[in-house]
Protein backbone atom coordinates (compact mmCIF):
# COMPACT_ATOMS: atom_id res chain seq x y z
CA UNK A 1 0.00 0.00 0.00
CA UNK A 2 0.85 3.29 -0.93
CA UNK A 3 0.99 6.47 1.65
CA UNK A 4 -1.43 8.35 2.16
CA UNK A 5 -0.74 12.60 2.27
CA UNK A 6 -2.74 15.46 3.31
CA UNK A 7 -1.47 18.55 2.07
CA UNK A 8 -2.38 22.12 2.82
CA UNK A 9 -3.04 24.74 0.21
CA UNK A 10 -3.22 28.17 1.87
CA UNK A 11 -2.40 30.12 -1.11
CA UNK A 12 -2.58 33.64 -0.37
CA UNK A 13 -3.93 33.99 3.34
CA UNK A 14 -2.77 34.66 6.51
CA UNK A 15 -0.92 36.33 8.54
CA UNK A 16 2.31 35.34 11.12
CA UNK A 17 0.09 34.99 13.96
CA UNK A 18 -2.58 32.49 12.03
CA UNK A 19 0.34 30.79 10.81
CA UNK A 20 1.63 30.14 13.94
CA UNK A 21 -2.10 28.86 15.73
CA UNK A 22 -2.55 26.51 12.62
CA UNK A 23 0.24 25.17 12.43
CA UNK A 24 0.60 24.60 16.33
CA UNK A 25 -2.90 23.39 16.54
CA UNK A 26 -1.81 20.88 13.86
CA UNK A 27 0.96 19.46 15.58
CA UNK A 28 -1.25 19.43 19.01
CA UNK A 29 -4.00 17.31 17.60
CA UNK A 30 -1.04 14.25 17.35
CA UNK A 31 -0.82 14.26 13.90
CA UNK A 32 2.21 13.72 13.68
CA UNK A 33 4.28 11.59 13.53
CA UNK A 34 1.69 9.35 13.07
CA UNK A 35 0.72 8.60 9.17
CA UNK A 36 -0.38 10.11 7.03
CA UNK A 37 2.32 12.65 6.24
CA UNK A 38 0.89 16.01 6.77
CA UNK A 39 2.46 19.14 4.39
CA UNK A 40 1.74 22.50 4.22
CA UNK A 41 1.81 25.19 1.96
CA UNK A 42 2.10 28.68 3.27
CA UNK A 43 2.96 31.79 1.31
CA UNK A 44 6.47 32.34 1.24
CA UNK A 45 6.06 35.42 4.19
CA UNK A 46 4.92 32.51 6.28
CA UNK A 47 7.35 29.96 5.62
CA UNK A 48 9.92 31.07 8.63
CA UNK A 49 6.96 31.12 10.90
CA UNK A 50 5.83 27.75 10.28
CA UNK A 51 9.42 26.82 10.65
CA UNK A 52 9.89 27.65 13.93
CA UNK A 53 6.65 26.24 14.64
CA UNK A 54 7.46 22.68 13.09
CA UNK A 55 10.97 22.34 13.44
CA UNK A 56 12.31 18.64 14.64
CA UNK A 57 8.63 17.62 14.24
CA UNK A 58 7.44 15.49 11.19
CA UNK A 59 4.98 17.62 9.62
CA UNK A 60 7.06 19.40 6.46
CA UNK A 61 6.22 22.31 4.84
CA UNK A 62 6.91 23.46 0.81
CA UNK A 63 6.66 26.53 -1.23
CA UNK A 64 3.17 27.14 -3.54
CA UNK A 65 5.70 28.07 -6.31
CA UNK A 66 9.23 28.73 -7.27
CA UNK A 67 11.05 30.44 -10.45
CA UNK A 68 13.13 28.23 -13.29
CA UNK A 69 16.26 29.74 -12.64
CA UNK A 70 18.73 29.15 -9.69
CA UNK A 71 19.51 33.78 -9.22
CA UNK A 72 19.49 35.82 -10.98
CA UNK A 73 17.76 39.57 -11.98
CA UNK A 74 14.09 38.02 -11.32
CA UNK A 75 12.45 40.36 -9.34
CA UNK A 76 9.55 38.95 -7.06
CA UNK A 77 10.48 35.15 -7.93
CA UNK A 78 11.85 32.61 -5.58
CA UNK A 79 14.24 30.06 -5.88
CA UNK A 80 14.08 26.12 -5.22
CA UNK A 81 18.08 27.02 -3.15
CA UNK A 82 15.82 29.76 -1.08
CA UNK A 83 13.08 27.51 -0.41
CA UNK A 84 15.19 24.63 0.93
CA UNK A 85 17.18 27.81 3.09
CA UNK A 86 13.61 27.98 4.91
CA UNK A 87 13.43 23.97 5.48
CA UNK A 88 11.15 23.25 2.46
CA UNK A 89 10.68 19.54 1.65
CA UNK A 90 7.98 20.52 -1.31
CA UNK A 91 7.04 22.82 -4.09
CA UNK A 92 3.44 23.01 -5.57
CA UNK A 93 4.25 23.29 -9.07
CA UNK A 94 1.80 24.26 -11.98
CA UNK A 95 -1.53 24.95 -10.03
CA UNK A 96 -4.79 25.61 -12.22
CA UNK A 97 -4.51 29.11 -10.86
CA UNK A 98 -0.99 29.45 -11.90
CA UNK A 99 -1.75 27.94 -15.74
CA UNK A 100 -4.58 29.86 -15.43
CA UNK A 101 -4.46 33.51 -13.88
CA UNK A 102 -0.25 33.62 -14.83
CA UNK A 103 -0.58 31.71 -18.04
CA UNK A 104 2.14 28.79 -17.01
CA UNK A 105 2.36 26.61 -20.31
CA UNK A 106 2.90 22.68 -19.95
CA UNK A 107 6.93 23.56 -21.05
CA UNK A 108 7.04 25.96 -17.77
CA UNK A 109 5.70 23.49 -15.87
CA UNK A 110 8.40 21.14 -16.96
CA UNK A 111 11.07 23.84 -16.43
CA UNK A 112 10.16 23.96 -13.18
CA UNK A 113 9.70 20.86 -12.35
CA UNK A 114 13.05 20.48 -12.89
CA UNK A 115 14.56 23.07 -11.14
CA UNK A 116 12.81 21.82 -8.09
CA UNK A 117 14.87 18.29 -8.71
CA UNK A 118 17.71 20.38 -9.05
CA UNK A 119 17.36 22.02 -6.16
CA UNK A 120 16.16 19.01 -3.72
CA UNK A 121 13.17 19.52 -3.56
CA UNK A 122 10.13 17.10 -4.49
CA UNK A 123 7.73 18.98 -7.16
CA UNK A 124 4.06 18.09 -5.85
CA UNK A 125 2.61 18.77 -10.14
CA UNK A 126 -0.95 19.78 -10.33
CA UNK A 127 -2.94 18.90 -13.11
CA UNK A 128 -6.60 19.04 -14.45
CA UNK A 129 -9.51 20.09 -16.40
CA UNK A 130 -11.68 23.03 -16.49
CA UNK A 131 -15.23 22.84 -16.53
CA UNK A 132 -15.34 23.90 -20.25
CA UNK A 133 -13.06 20.84 -21.23
CA UNK A 134 -15.23 19.00 -19.07
CA UNK A 135 -18.68 19.59 -19.90
CA UNK A 136 -17.17 18.71 -23.72
CA UNK A 137 -15.42 15.49 -22.34
CA UNK A 138 -12.14 16.40 -22.97
CA UNK A 139 -10.78 15.18 -19.35
CA UNK A 140 -8.92 12.87 -20.53
CA UNK A 141 -7.57 15.00 -23.35
CA UNK A 142 -6.53 17.32 -21.12
CA UNK A 143 -4.85 14.95 -18.19
CA UNK A 144 -2.84 13.23 -21.14
CA UNK A 145 -0.91 16.10 -22.71
CA UNK A 146 -0.42 17.52 -18.70
CA UNK A 147 1.20 14.59 -17.86
CA UNK A 148 3.05 13.51 -20.90
CA UNK A 149 4.55 17.20 -20.77
CA UNK A 150 6.40 16.03 -17.25
CA UNK A 151 7.50 12.78 -18.24
CA UNK A 152 10.50 13.14 -19.20
CA UNK A 153 11.25 14.69 -15.58
CA UNK A 154 10.48 11.34 -14.43
CA UNK A 155 12.67 8.56 -12.21
CA UNK A 156 13.41 5.73 -14.67
CA UNK A 157 12.52 2.24 -14.12
CA UNK A 158 13.50 0.63 -10.54
CA UNK A 159 13.60 3.92 -8.85
CA UNK A 160 11.11 5.57 -6.04
CA UNK A 161 8.82 8.31 -7.97
CA UNK A 162 10.56 11.71 -7.48
CA UNK A 163 7.93 14.03 -8.01
CA UNK A 164 4.32 13.92 -6.64
CA UNK A 165 0.83 14.71 -9.07
CA UNK A 166 -2.03 16.24 -7.34
CA UNK A 167 -5.44 15.80 -9.76
CA UNK A 168 -7.81 19.10 -9.44
CA UNK A 169 -10.28 19.52 -11.78
CA UNK A 170 -10.72 23.09 -12.04
CA UNK A 171 -14.58 23.36 -11.54
CA UNK A 172 -13.90 22.00 -8.34
CA UNK A 173 -12.00 23.95 -6.91
CA UNK A 174 -13.58 26.73 -4.35
CA UNK A 175 -16.66 25.96 -5.69
CA UNK A 176 -18.29 23.60 -3.32
CA UNK A 177 -18.65 20.84 -6.18
CA UNK A 178 -16.35 17.47 -5.60
CA UNK A 179 -15.84 15.09 -8.42
CA UNK A 180 -17.84 12.09 -6.70
CA UNK A 181 -15.32 8.90 -5.32
CA UNK A 182 -16.16 6.96 -8.24
CA UNK A 183 -15.31 9.88 -10.45
CA UNK A 184 -11.94 10.90 -9.00
CA UNK A 185 -10.85 7.14 -8.89
CA UNK A 186 -11.70 6.41 -12.30
CA UNK A 187 -9.62 9.70 -13.31
CA UNK A 188 -6.92 8.57 -10.89
CA UNK A 189 -6.39 5.40 -12.84
CA UNK A 190 -6.44 6.77 -15.95
CA UNK A 191 -3.47 9.04 -14.65
CA UNK A 192 -1.49 6.15 -13.45
CA UNK A 193 -1.72 4.19 -16.74
CA UNK A 194 -0.34 7.22 -18.72
CA UNK A 195 2.61 6.95 -16.07
CA UNK A 196 2.48 3.11 -16.35
CA UNK A 197 3.59 3.45 -20.21
CA UNK A 198 6.12 5.10 -18.80
CA UNK A 199 7.67 2.54 -15.61
CA UNK A 200 4.78 0.39 -14.66
CA UNK A 201 7.34 0.37 -11.05
CA UNK A 202 6.84 4.43 -10.49
CA UNK A 203 3.19 3.62 -11.69
CA UNK A 204 2.87 1.97 -8.30
CA UNK A 205 5.01 4.04 -6.37
CA UNK A 206 3.95 7.25 -7.27
CA UNK A 207 1.55 9.46 -5.10
CA UNK A 208 -1.60 11.04 -6.83
CA UNK A 209 -3.55 12.78 -4.31
CA UNK A 210 -6.80 14.48 -5.01
CA UNK A 211 -7.79 18.27 -4.87
CA UNK A 212 -11.25 19.99 -5.37
CA UNK A 213 -13.61 20.89 -2.36
CA UNK A 214 -11.99 18.46 -0.40
CA UNK A 215 -13.72 18.20 3.20
CA UNK A 216 -13.92 16.36 6.60
CA UNK A 217 -16.87 15.02 5.10
CA UNK A 218 -16.21 13.25 2.20
CA UNK A 219 -12.42 12.75 2.57
CA UNK A 220 -12.54 9.40 4.20
CA UNK A 221 -14.29 8.20 1.09
CA UNK A 222 -12.26 9.89 -1.46
CA UNK A 223 -9.32 8.93 0.10
CA UNK A 224 -10.60 4.82 0.79
CA UNK A 225 -10.38 4.50 -3.06
CA UNK A 226 -7.19 2.70 -4.56
CA UNK A 227 -5.77 4.84 -6.79
CA UNK A 228 -6.43 7.89 -4.22
CA UNK A 229 -3.15 8.58 -2.34
CA UNK A 230 -4.59 11.63 -0.26
CA UNK A 231 -5.87 15.21 -0.69
CA UNK A 232 -4.54 18.64 -2.05
CA UNK A 233 -6.89 20.67 0.69
CA UNK A 234 -7.50 24.43 -0.44
CA UNK A 235 -9.77 26.56 1.83
CA UNK A 236 -10.67 24.00 4.37
CA UNK A 237 -7.08 24.09 5.41
CA UNK A 238 -7.37 27.15 6.88
CA UNK A 239 -9.71 25.98 9.44
CA UNK A 240 -7.68 23.93 12.30
CA UNK A 241 -10.92 21.73 12.81
CA UNK A 242 -11.95 20.71 9.57
CA UNK A 243 -8.15 20.22 8.64
CA UNK A 244 -7.46 18.21 11.42
CA UNK A 245 -10.72 16.30 10.72
CA UNK A 246 -9.53 15.54 6.81
CA UNK A 247 -5.99 14.37 8.57
CA UNK A 248 -7.70 12.12 10.84
CA UNK A 249 -10.04 10.80 7.84
CA UNK A 250 -6.71 10.07 6.05
CA UNK A 251 -5.26 8.08 9.60
CA UNK A 252 -8.54 6.21 9.65
CA UNK A 253 -8.45 4.76 6.28
CA UNK A 254 -4.54 3.77 6.46
CA UNK A 255 -5.70 1.86 9.34
CA UNK A 256 -8.68 0.36 7.46
CA UNK A 257 -11.12 1.68 9.91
Amino acid sequence: MRAIMVAGNWKMNGLNADAEHLTQAIIDAGLVPASPEVVLFPPFTLLTTVQQVAKGGSLRWGGQNLFWEAHGAYTGEISGAMLRDTGCRYVLVGHSERRQIFQESDEIVLRKVKAALHSGLVPMVCIGETEQEYLEGRTQEVLRRQVEAILPALGSAGQQANLILAYEPVWAIGTGKTASPAQAQEVHAFVRSLIAAKSPDIARKILILYGGSVKASNAKALFAEPDIDGGLVGGASLQAAEFIQICQAAHAVIRGL
